[in-house]
């Protein structure tokens, strides 16, 4: 019988991506990394604030002078996750050649690297995102639109050219999306698969699926 995700990622330590969204050392930064590694071992629902400061050993009271509730926690995560998700992406999309090819290659490249280097904070953004209010999700939510845009941009481009033929762009885009977004769900950091090689796999499978004919 397979480990579920969440018992496995509950002996990994949960961190926050080295980008300018996470907080630098100190309280705050120290109650969002215990928040990430509870919410991804046990759901955010079944996390409650006295379970937060328990692990913490602070009073509840004491969270609430840095955040006004537990879902502006989740809230704070899911902002920082979707921005060093986006970051990742924007600066491989800069990085690759010109066609749509290199760009899917590694637009799709840079979003295996997040999930697999960063599988708690993965897996609470992709499934804990759903229970924040709309207000409170908007900010991720359209950094998700423009990530998503750039892919679904890059693949009709390579329809238009002749580059790519999919049986359905979107439905083809959302499937290359998912496929990265399953990653916590079975690939363990550290064990017989790089993360690199993971990548680079990915960004194959993605081409393929795109009946791409401008070559790997």
């Amino acid at each position: 019988m397979s480990t579920s995700p969440r018992s496995r990622l509950r002996a990994t330590a949960a961190r926050l991506p080295p980008t300018a969204a996470a907080p630098p050392e100190g309280t705050r930064r120290r109650i969002l990394e215990t928040a990430l590694q509870l919410f991804a071992s046990r759901g955010y629902h079944d996390t409650s604030i006295r379970d937060l400061a328990s692990a913490l050993e602070l009073r509840p009271s004491a969270l609430y002078a840095h955040f006004a509730a537990k879902d502006h926690v989740l809230a704070e995560l899911v902002r920082i996750g979707h921005e060093a998700h986006f970051e990742a992406l924007e600066t491989a999309f800069q990085g690759a050649k010109p066609t749509p090819a290199d760009q899917v290659r590694a637009l799709v490249h840079a979003h295996t690297r997040v999930h697999a280097e960063h599988p708690q904070l993965a897996l609470v953004v992709n499934e804990e995102f759903y229970a924040l209010s709309p207000e409170l999700a908007a900010p991720a939510q359209a950094l998700r639109d423009k990530a998503n845009a750039m892919l679904i941009d890059a693949i009709r481009r390579g329809v238009a050219q002749g580059q790519f033929s999919p049986l359905h762009p979107e439905i083809t885009a959302a499937a290359i999306v998912g496929m990265g977004s399953r990653i916590p769900h079975w690939f363990e950091p550290g064990g017989p698969i790089a993360v690199e090689t993971l990548a680079k796999t990915h960004a194959e499978l993605a081409l393929r699926m795109l009946g791409s004919v401008s070559g790997a």
